[in-house]
This record gives C-alpha cells, structure tokens and sequence, in this order.
C-alpha cells in the first residue's frame, strides 16, 4: 500500500460502500406495532407487549426481574431511590462516561464522587473505588463501558467489605457477559438504556434488573406513581412519578430482541477480529479485554492512539479515517466532572449542603483526562454488524493512514498555520 496516498490529500479512498445501517428492522417491528395499534391498548399497565418484553429481556440477562422505563436516566435514578439512598450519600462513578451516570446520582439528592479509571480497559479502576470510598459511601455505579463488563469481582468484593449497593450501568452491555454471567444480573439492580444509538432500540427507552424481590418491588412503585400490588389505584405510598414504558416501544423491543443474540456474538467475532489486526500497528491500543469479559457487546470499539508512536496527531488521523469512509469520532471532548454542570455546581434545588462544600476542579482522574484529550477513538457499533472483509477494510484502512503518516503530520503541521 506504500504510495497509496491519502484520500484526505487527494487520492481516492480506501472504502466506498456503506457499512451495516442502524437500527435493523422490518416485518416483525411493523406486525408488532400494527397489532399494539389496533388493540387500543397502548399504555403499559393495560398491554401484553412490555409485559412480554420485561420478561424475556430478564430472562435473557440472568435475571428474575425487569421493569421497563422511559429512558436509561430514570432508570438509574429510580435504582438509587430503590436502594435507599439519602440526601447527599455518595455514590461512587467513573469520571469517563456519559453526562447521565452523574446527573442521575444528582437527580436522587446525592453527591456524585468521581473516579479515574484504568488507562487500558476503559473501566472503572477498582483501587480508586477502593481509596474514594468514606463513611459516606452508600453505592458504587460501575459502566460497562462500550460494552465490555467491568472488574465486577473486584467491585462486588468492596461492596461486601463496605456495605454498599453497586448498580451497573448496562446502558452498553446489552447482550455481554462476565464470568459467563449477563451483565443485569452482576450486581445489586442494573441500568439499561434503548436510546436510538444502542444495540437494542425504541428510539427512547430504559429498563432495571434485578434479582432482589424487595428491590423489584420498589422499582415498581416508584416507576408507577408509588402505587402497590394490594393498594386501590388512587392510593400513593412512596414519591415516584409515572415513568413506565409504553406499548409501542414494547412492541418495537419484543421485535429488536429476536435479533439481539446473533447480532451480538457478530459484533463479538468482529470485535475480537478488528482488536488483533489494529494491536499490529505502532501507536494503537485497543481496549484491552481480559478473560472474565466472556462476551463483549461492541456498543463502541475502544481504542487510544498514542500519537507519537503513531507518527500523527490524533485530529489529523481522524480526518483521515473519515475520508477514506470510516465513520469514527474521537469520543468526549473532557472528562465528565468537566463538564458545566459540575464544574459550576448548577445542580438547582438538589444537594444545597454538600455543593457549598464541592469543588470537582479539585478532582484528579489523568487517565480518564488524557484520554479524552488526546487519545481516544470511537468506532460504532452498526459497522461491526458486517462481514470479517468489512473488519479487513478498517483495518486496511488504518494501516494506510499509519503508511502515510509523515504526509499526514506535514499536512496537520500546514492547517495548524493557517
């Protein structure tokens, strides 16, 4: 391929047909819908499809129980009020995920304490959750974060020592395992998100696991005005609100999870595939995968880029990549108690106390920070939908921009002077 120049400067790119597009649907999503439609019946408490739903996507993640929801943000929020937390307890989160794992933890009158996590696996790096933790810990929310489980020995075993409900955000981990066992059922309860970019979809939804029937029990209530199973219906036991699934969205979901488990061990093969032809090139690092990740779900493929290993800034090769018609990005732009919200303290009425106490620009998570800086790629998960010669082109693809890396780094060398 030497010679071959860069789509980005001028030559013709690597790839030119579009990969897998998501979501997958058809037939059944429309039989579904029509059916759900015609019967009137289009709120939970009054259908068959979320019912059924519930049911099989329990059953599917090791678990007794599920209640659907209307997004993966009240479904971590209605676990932390499940387990009981109180004003401004501490619930221990990665610094490296998306803006809901915290803001829910604010949500619930909590105090988010934010930690780094491990440079390789993306995860939550069990010794910070050890050294965060303080009398006033009362849970863990570890994120499986692109779909790969994580340390969940390591995490279970800080719960048990400190007393602790640890609440996984599964929001990714549709479909994986660790230790052979489904992510849902790991700890305590679990948080799944349907958002239209996630490997199962309703365009909005969320879900809660759990296998503790007084938790379950709870979740309930909360998730439907804080009513019980032998209550009247104007009866309210406990503050909650109506945040329950609908019908359509069950019926799409019912549809969606006939094809979760061969979607996910493609996107597994593939995944696996990608990660070993990518681990060839200087300057790449794939997510690292340990034995316990038994199944990945490959919401994202995780990679960092060290650049000057690599020969090219990580701007640049992006830009590249894009050219030659992979579709990537480089993920979030700063480490999430960064973001406004915390680093302004604009959390309204919740937590009044503890936030004249906080101050998260005081936080220290260099892993989480360079990674988001400067070395992270995000691949999506509609690509690994395809065949091993779609996992061959990427890597081709790759291996061109790293062949060209010199005209590469002289050209983000001249846009950086104008």
């Amino acid at each position: 391929m030497t010679g071959n120049k860069l789509a980005l400067l001028g030559g013709t790119p690597l790839r030119n047909r579009p990969f897998t597009a998501w979501p997958i649907f058809g037939k059944p999503e429309e039989k579904r819908l029509l059916r759900a439609l015609h019967s009137g019946k289009w709120g939970k408490l009054n259908g068959p499809e979320v019912a059924e739903f519930e049911q099989r996507f329990a059953a599917m993640h090791g678990c007794k129980h599920a209640i659907g929801v209307v997004n993966g943000t009240v479904s971590l929020r209605i676990a932390l009020l499940a387990a009981g937390i109180r004003a401004e307890d501490e619930v221990i989160v990665p610094t490296y995920t998306f803006f809901s794992t915290a803001s829910a933890v604010i949500e619930a009158n909590a105090v988010p304490v934010f930690v780094d996590i491990d440079l390789n696996t993306f995860n939550m790096d069990p010794k910070a959750v050890a050294a965060a933790i303080t009398p006033r810990t009362r849970a863990i929310i570890p994120v499986h974060f692109a779909g790969q489980p994580a340390d969940m020995k390591a995490i279970m075993a800080l719960a048990r020592k400190h007393k602790l409900v640890v609440i996984e955000d599964a929001a990714h981990a549709h479909g994986a395992s660790y230790r052979n066992k489904p992510a849902g059922s790991l700890g305590h309860m679990a948080s799944f998100s349907f958002q239209s970019s996630k490997n199962l979809t309703s365009g909005e939804g969320g879900l809660i696991t759990t296998n503790d029937d007084a938790l379950a029990e709870t979740c309930r209530s909360i998730h439907n005005c804080g009513r019980i199973p032998t209550g009247i219906w104007y009866e309210h036991h406990v503050i909650s609100s109506n945040h329950r699934l609908g019908e359509f969205q069950g019926a799409v979901l019912n549809a969606q999870l006939d094809r979760l488990e061969a979607q996910t061990k493609t996107r597994d093969r593939n995944g696996k595939h990608l990660a070993s032809r990518l681990a060839e090139i200087p300057g790449l690092h794939p997510q690292k995968r340990g034995v316990d990740c038994t199944r990945h779900s490959y919401h994202l493929f995780m990679m960092r880029m060290d650049a000057a290993a690599f020969g090219a800034p990580r701007a640049a090769v992006l830009k590249a990549l894009q050219a030659e018609g992979i579709s990537c990005s480089g993920g979030y732009g700063f480490s999430l108690h960064q973001q406004p919200m915390f680093r302004n303290k604009a959390f309204g009425p919740y937590i009044p106390k503890a936030s004249a106490k906080l101050d998260y620009r005081k936080v220290s998570t260099p892993n989480s920070d360079l990674i988001c800086r400067e070395q992270c790629i995000w691949l999506e998960h509609g690509i690994f939908l395809g065949s091993r010669a779609d996992m061959d082109d990427v890597a081709r693809v790759f291996e061109k921009v790293y062949q060209n890396r010199a005209a590469l780094k002289d050209w983000s060398r001249k846009q950086s002077a104008k």
